[in-house]
């Protein structure tokens, strides 16, 4: 499921094609996604400008000079297509522009889903409204960890993975956090020192940041709006790589917890 560095690598490829257009076309080539489309999408976006793209959490974010703005949710297998050759069956969200420009939100699966919201109104929208911090933010360090742990007997990857606790964190790069950070998923949060929640935040910080600056990983469906794959799997230390070894030489271990995959080194993570 792409995650926070594939929906920003995803804003990032869009934001050339349509920051500043105006949309002289917009269509919905079915009902629903995951979700019904907003019944008047169509009339609210056709002849609108794009004022600005950005991200919340795992949702890019698409503002309009009419106090709109686009929401959409990539799923598990949905992706930006940048000028298509043609238009395909799993391309449910069509957008031209006055450039000449067309964009399409395609997605098998149909887990994602696209939405408007007043923009103003935007930190009211029901998924946001209880989000945490952005991961990025400066307000996301090992003072506020400590703040959002204190008395906390659950695993510190539960946590993590929490929306509520810090927005658009998922499996993939929590792994590779706490790797990076050497805490074990399955610690309890509330008991980890102050010194290593600072190393944790750097660590989540750093690995999304280098996860971006390589376009995300690509792993089944996902790949950049401009066709490219996402290469920061190639730089995983554990995510996938049960049985291979660590940097310290012993194998990585998998589990199951909740129902996801935790990989992790049982001699660098305490």
């Amino acid at each position: 499921m792409p995650e926070l560095p594939e929906v920003e690598t995803t804003v990032r490829g869009l934001r050339p094609v349509l920051e500043g257009q105006r949309l002289v076309s917009v269509e919905t080539r079915r009902p629903d996604m995951r979700a019904p489309f907003p019944p008047d999408l169509r009339q609210r976006l056709t002849g609108a400008r794009v004022t600005g793209l950005g991200r919340r959490a795992k949702y890019g974010l698409i503002d309009t000079d009419r106090g709109d703005t686009c929401i959409f949710h990539l799923g598990m297998s949905g992706r930006w297509r940048i000028d298509p050759a043609e238009i395909g069956r799993h391309d449910h969200f069509v957008i031209d522009t006055a450039e000449g420009r067309r964009l399409a939100l395609n997605d098998p699966r149909r887990f994602g889903f696209v939405d408007l919201a007043p923009t103003g109104d935007l930190a009211a929208y029901p998924p946001f409204a209880a989000m945490g911090p952005e991961p990025l933010s400066d307000g996301f360090d090992g003072a506020y960890l400590a703040r959002a742990f204190d008395g906390r007997i659950a695993p510190v990857k539960a946590l993590l993975l929490d929306q509520r606790v810090v927005a658009g964190l998922g499996n993939i790069y929590v792994c590779e956090a706490l790797h990076m950070a050497g805490i074990a998923p399955s610690r309890e949060a509330g008991r980890i020192a102050r010194v290593r929640l600072d190393r944790l935040a750097q660590a989540v910080k750093e690995v999304l940041v280098a996860a971006i600056e390589a376009g995300g990983s690509s792993l089944r469906d996902y790949a950049r709006p401009d066709g490219n794959l996402g290469y920061f799997s190639k730089q995983f230390l554990v995510y996938g790589r049960e049985g291979q070894a660590c940097a310290c030489g012993s194998p990585v271990r998998r589990r199951t917890d909740s129902g996801r995959s935790t990989f992790y080194c049982p001699r660098c993570q305490r």
